[in-house]
């Protein structure tokens, strides 16, 4: 009989080969994905030239100090978190946050495998001794709601590779030195504002390679008697999961609903402190020749916004509409991985 380890072994080859099949399906399904026409539009169209003016126009770096590694967190102060905790009136809490499956899929087990295992087995008959096991994941799974840490993306400054307030990208085996997510502080409350899109829009979900503009962002805000501002947690839901939950699972990284680049200066005079998307935040394709993903570019260098991909905003629109009530206090722990990239995000919405 094989030992756990064994099987194991012999998942994790299974694994690498079936990487190796969706990343050539996800290729194949990357030709059905075409640019949103209306991004080519002047109204919003953005290009390179324009976001390396915003990279200095919204530029964050030195705002609260040289060594700052909360970026826009600092704007989830005492006070605010007071007033958050003030919009709870039903005690109805439900989860932001989806967890790593080991199903064989598209948009699961990316950058690595998932893999759970009892880690007390008796050898001879392959059976667990004692309730104790062990888990392993990419932090930046497909199916994982997790938040990015501000070492995640980089820029080129002179010639070296820097990122959020000017500090050099430091990497190494263990991780990043400076802006991991283990420098982001222990946990947050705030308010959290949904922007349920499909609900305003009368559909299920958008369609892939919808992109969201600040209009649609304002509208929303007008309909749900909202107002985004300093220190808010903004949730945008797209349906990405609701989509997957009828229609089963898609390569939504390559064309997905989510913002659009032009929203980046509405991000920036709000004070946006936490992005969350159902998807990857930004559309895909994102419409900005030249760059796949500049809300994630600007937002974590640039502005020093971290943001959330894969968050579950399925069950929380749904007792949002039949409350009738899109804000709510938002509380997080943040993991505190050693150097890491990302970390998963466990937040609760409390009505």
């Amino acid at each position: 009989m094989l030992k756990s380890r064994e099987v194991i072994l012999m998942k994790r080859v299974a694994v690498a080969l079936l990487l190796v099949l969706l990343a050539v399906s996800g290729a194949r399904a990357q030709e059905g994905f075409t640019v949103h026409p209306s991004t080519q539009d002047p109204s919003v169209r953005v290009d390179l030239e324009k976001l390396a003016v915003w990279e200095k126009e919204l530029s964050n770096w030195g705002r609260w100090g040289p060594e700052d590694q909360l970026g826009t967190l600092n704007m989830i102060t005492s006070e605010k978190s007071v007033r958050a905790a003030r919009l709870v009136t039903e005690g109805v809490t439900v989860s932001l946050g989806h967890f790593v499956t080991e199903e064989d899929a598209i948009d699961s087990q990316t950058f690595g495998p998932t893999e759970h295992w009892m880690t007390s087995v008796d050898p001879d008959t392959g059976l667990p001794r004692f309730a104790l096991d062990a888990i392993s994941f990419s932090l930046h799974d497909g199916q994982l709601s997790h938040l990015d840490a501000l070492c995640h993306y980089r820029t080129e400054v002179d010639g070296e590779f820097v990122i959020f307030n000017g500090y050099p990208q430091n990497l190494d085996a263990d991780g990043c030195k400076d802006l991991a997510i283990d420098r982001m502080g222990p946990g947050y409350v705030t308010r959290g504002i949904l922007v349920d899109m499909p609900l305003l829009r009368g559909v299920d979900w958008l369609d892939p390679s919808t992109p969201i503009y600040v209009s649609d962002l304002e509208e929303w805000e007008e309909f749900a008697g909202v107002t985004v501002g300093p220190g808010d947690v903004l949730l945008v839901r797209g349906g990405r999961w609701e989509k997957r939950a009828q229609e089963g699972p898609w390569a939504y990284g390559r064309g997905g609903a989510g913002l659009h680049a032009s929203v980046l200066p509405w991000l920036h005079e709000r004070g946006v402190s936490l992005l969350v998307g159902d998807a990857v935040n930004d559309v895909q394709p994102s419409g900005v020749p030249g760059i796949n993903r500049p809300i994630h570019q600007l937002t974590q260098v640039n502005l020093g916004l971290p943001l959330v991909d894969n968050g579950y905003l399925r069950d929380v629109a749904r007792v949002a509409q039949r409350l009738q009530r899109w804000e709510f206090m938002v509380s997080w722990q943040i993991t505190q991985v050693p150097g890491g990239t990302a970390g998963p995000f466990n937040a609760i919405a409390t009505f």
